[in-house]
């Protein structure tokens, strides 16, 4: 977990905005909790929702999450923490809006979390070859569905690692309209 922690330590969470209207400085602690494999929220699940990500916008921390979440793949982190961050992932490079306050200051916030997740293109296409789990597998894959501009690659991938992905992945449902490359 020392990835996670070094990750945690270099952002500035207290001078953040948190989506619940305080200082985002309890994510931190929050983010820690999830690195070694507490939960809080209903169901096991992290409470982030409302914190960093909505349906509606991303807030402040987001792109800063993003490269915890990254720092997390990284790491040995247990396989339930694993999937909780790459569902944290996934709801951050999904995100279409930014808060008011962020994109006043001429933030884009869905795009400064793509742009953090790809440089962490390798450790996706890792989850997604490394048959750990098909739903973490499946989730790795829809984000580099969103993220990845070399789509022949991502192509290739899906035909080599078909029998570790989900039916929605294996069929194509979630790449066909990404990134292209330049």
């Amino acid at each position: 977990m020392r990835l996670v922690e070094s990750e945690i330590a270099r952002q500035d969470w207290n001078g953040m905005l948190c989506g619940c209207g305080d200082s985002a400085g309890h994510l931190a602690g929050d983010l820690s909790r999830l690195a070694g494999g507490e939960f809080r929220g209903e169901s096991g699940r992290v409470g982030f929702e409302g914190h960093i990500w909505s349906e509606v916008v991303l807030w402040e921390p987001a792109p800063a999450v993003t490269s915890v979440a990254l720092a997390a793949l990284a790491d040995d982190v247990a396989p339930t923490a694993r999937a909780e961050f790459l569902d944290l992932l996934q709801c951050l490079v999904a995100g279409d809006g930014t808060d008011f306050v962020s994109s006043r200051r001429g933030l884009d916030l869905p795009e400064l979390c793509r742009d953090v997740a790809v440089r962490g293109l390798w450790l996706l296409y890792e989850e997604v070859m490394s048959n750990r789990s098909i739903g973490a597998a499946g989730t790795a894959f829809e984000i580099l569905a969103v993220v990845e501009t070399d789509r022949a690659r991502l192509h290739r991938v899906r035909e080599i690692a078909a029998d570790r992905l989900p039916v929605c992945c294996r069929t194509g449902l979630c790449v066909d309209d990404g990134p292209q490359a330049d």
